[in-house]
């Protein structure tokens, strides 16, 4: 699906988040006016479309209530054009009353995207994100019951957090049965609270092999349960490159989780191997990191292609089966 984002950064917002700088994540300092916001619009959208008009950054749904409404109906306007399909937001788990939700539905938002970080506790309180993980499951029940799709946001590695935390987050968010996921592993941004933290030696992010390993994981357990991730590490810009001080960046770091998958797939298939060559260039690697691994464990290791599989299987000479019943399996020393 087509998204077309418009982002107001810390608008809304009643905290300001540890990890937050949102400045430098979306590239704005301001939140354009609902009638920039119609102007733009109006220029980009095609004149038929199935996309959403996606209101990011901020707490949509704790601005003004004159605000949101005029925000809703400058995009209201293209969907009902036909330019449009849907609107989607997103807010916090406490921001989502009954009478907000149904606030929503009633002005054409579509989906809801839910940024809850952890389930944690202590990971966030530590994070200063004003709310308990009480309150999310309640808010997903009420957007699901008044026909909206849902998505949850999960922020892996932030302070008290550990990876055992980062997977049973995962684990609670998955049994809420969410459409789709984002995963964000935690980097230090320079004007965030986080950056002092790090500056003082109170924070330590993890390494870029870890946030790997540890989104691998949480990729695989998405794919069995058979929840979408439409998003893995933070989108690549320039403003945002200069931005980032510490913590596991990078800007292919969704094939990097991707391809970790494979090679812990090919490794445990212990064999030569073929891939749909749609599923090549993931299961090569980044720089063709996994061949170069495996053919140093596996002299005269073979990766090819056969246009008769499915996306997402890998045959051996013994048997075809999913790629994710391998990696669910498999085990590297990276």
């Amino acid at each position: 699906m087509k998204i077309f984002p418009v982002f107001i950064p810390h608008a809304g917002c009643p905290h300001r988040c540890l990890f937050c700088a949102q400045d430098k994540t979306t590239g704005r300092t301001v939140a354009p006016s609902p009638a920039e916001v119609s102007a733009w619009l109006a220029k980009v959208l095609p004149q038929h479309g199935a996309g959403e008009v996606a209101f990011y950054g901020g707490t949509f749904t704790l601005l003004p209530q004159a605000v949101q409404s005029a925000y809703l109906a400058a995009a209201g306007q293209q969907v009902a054009a036909g330019r449009v399909a849907g609107i989607r937001l997103s807010t916090r788990p406490d921001a989502l009353a009954e009478s907000t939700v149904a606030d929503l539905v009633a002005a054409g938002v579509t989906t809801v995207e839910i940024g809850c970080q952890s389930f944690a506790p202590q990971v966030l309180a530590a994070s200063g994100r004003g709310h308990t993980a009480e309150v999310i499951a309640p808010a997903v029940g009420r957007c699901r019951a008044a026909g909206l799709a849902v998505g949850l946001q999960l922020l892996p590695g932030l302070p008290e957090g550990d990876v055992a935390e980062a997977l049973e987050s995962l684990q609670q968010a998955l049994d809420l049965t969410p459409d789709f996921l984002r995963i964000y592993p935690a980097v230090v941004l320079a004007g965030s609270g986080l950056a002092e933290l790090w500056r003082r030696g109170g924070y330590r992010p993890w390494s870029l092999d870890q946030a790997v390993e540890v989104c691998a994981d949480m990729l695989r357990e998405c794919q069995m349960a058979g929840t979408r991730v439409i998003r893995l590490g933070l989108q690549q810009d320039e403003l945002l490159q200069a931005s980032i001080l510490a913590g596991p960046h990078h800007p292919a770091f969704g094939q990097l989780v991707k391809s970790r998958l494979w090679r812990r797939a090919l490794a445990a298939a212990d064999g030569d191997c073929w891939v749909n060559p749609d599923d090549l260039s993931d299961a090569v690697g980044h720089r063709r990191e996994n061949r170069l691994w495996l053919s140093q464990r596996q002299p005269g290791f073979r990766l090819l292609t056969d246009t008769t599989l499915a996306r997402g299987q890998l045959r051996t000479a013994h048997q075809v089966a999913p790629m994710i019943e391998f990696a669910a399996g498999g085990f590297c020393d990276h």
